[in-house]
């Protein structure tokens, strides 16, 4: 990845759907308006649009906006539609997410038998 995970202040995914024709200065608004966060905070923001094959993202890199788009070949994204919600997430759950997995996590934990 292009982006140094260690340097982030935050990865916050925007859940539902975002119109993905916006540019920087669209999806920065995004953050602020709708959000009350802070663009600049050198935080990683995620927007998926309608189709889950891909997805923008908006970084502050300290002199600039980086704005990256990806379109996945075969896949989909399992991002949650939950209007007008952010989620913050950790690295893992973004590597799940990247990967075409749930964030939540699938795993289930085994019980110890009982002992009579």
């Amino acid at each position: 990845m292009i982006i140094d995970m260690k340097q982030l202040h935050g990865i916050y995914l925007v859940c539902g759907r975002t119109d993905l024709r916006r540019g920087i200065d669209g999806l920065a608004n995004v953050v602020s308006q709708q959000y009350s966060l802070d663009p600049y905070s050198k935080s990683l923001f995620m927007f998926c649009g309608t189709r889950k094959d891909r997805f923008k993202a908006l970084l502050w890199d300290g002199d600039g906006f980086l704005l990256l788009y990806k379109r996945i070949e075969n896949g989909r994204l399992q991002w949650p539609r939950n209007m007008n919600e952010v989620k913050k997430l950790h690295s893992k759950q973004l590597e799940r997410l990247l990967s075409g997995w749930s964030l939540e996590s699938s795993i289930k934990q085994s019980t110890p038998p009982r002992k009579h």
